[in-house]
């Protein structure tokens, strides 16, 4: 009995190798299927506009493609771009549950212009019951961890619910947003998450991003003409003083010149190989 039941277990213990064997060969075929995307991104954008961009990322990657919009300037360009050609690609949104009514006036706007509906992508009520009890309404402003924490729960948990079984991921990210997005690329293939990111708008600058919004008349959100450059939830966001970079306002009692949330974990930095900009 003994012999029969080790002699099954070494038999399960090389079926399970074998399966871990096999889904480890599918992860890199992916991933190298993926990188080799992203490169053909980073070397047809600069040749096409914002239509052309959105119409290539959707013709190009085979599976679902997500784009997650703040309703910023940014990402109301995308959402045109996707809405004006009808492109079956999910947009998606993260109500935190603190953004400023201004934000869901122009949600509700853009729902009415394009007759679409936006994915709401909301936190799980009791992590948010669990932070509130932990760290009081307001607690983010205690330290940076502790900020970082609301974040995860507001914001990085329900991404990964918007993600989920996605094969690609598009952002509003500019590399002249801030210090830290400087690097940021075309496309590269997202590891922690198993995706190809895609950043559209990568070569932008704020002013031809205005003029583009301005141009096919899309709706803006209305905190920007006040000075509000950079929108997040209400709490955390302020006006940005003349002279101030564009994030400033984020977080704007942190010391840290780093004003990121975690939903861009080391930006397009990360890439390598086939996910680095051609030279």
């Amino acid at each position: 009995m003994l012999e029969v039941a080790h002699s099954s277990t070494a038999r399960a213990d090389q079926l399970r190798g074998g399966a871990n064997r096999s889904a480890h060969a599918a992860q890199t075929k992916n991933r190298e299927i993926f990188a080799t995307f992203a490169s053909g991104f980073v070397e047809r954008f600069p040749a096409l506009d914002l239509f052309g961009r959105l119409a290539a990322i959707r013709a190009q990657i085979p599976g679902r493609v997500v784009f997650t919009t703040s309703f910023g300037l940014e990402d109301q360009a995308i959402a045109h771009a996707i809405f004006a050609q009808a492109l079956a690609i999910d947009v998606a949104t993260l109500d935190t549950g603190r953004l400023f009514p201004e934000t869901y006036d122009v949600w509700a706007e853009t729902e009415r212009r394009y007759g679409v509906r936006v994915l709401a992508f909301a936190p799980e009520h009791r992590a948010v019951e669990t932070l509130i009890a932990r760290q009081g309404i307001d607690g983010f402003r205690s330290s940076v961890g502790a900020r970082l924490d609301c974040c995860a729960v507001r914001k990085v948990a329900p991404l990964a619910r918007a993600l989920d079984g996605s094969a690609a991921w598009i952002t509003g990210l500019r590399a002249d947003q801030s210090a830290d997005r400087a690097q940021v690329l075309a496309a590269l293939f997202d590891e922690e998450r198993g995706l190809i990111k895609v950043n559209p708008l990568f070569d932008w600058t704020r002013q031809r991003t205005r003029e583009f919004v301005r141009a096919h008349d899309v709706p803006c959100n209305a905190l920007h003409e006040r000075g509000f450059l950079s929108i997040g939830c209400a709490p955390c966001t302020r006006a940005v003083m003349p002279g101030e970079p564009e994030r400033a306002g984020r977080w704007w009692w942190e010391q840290s010149q780093k004003k990121e949330c975690g939903l861009h974990v080391g930006h397009d930095a990360r890439a390598t190989g086939a996910n680095a900009p051609q030279q």
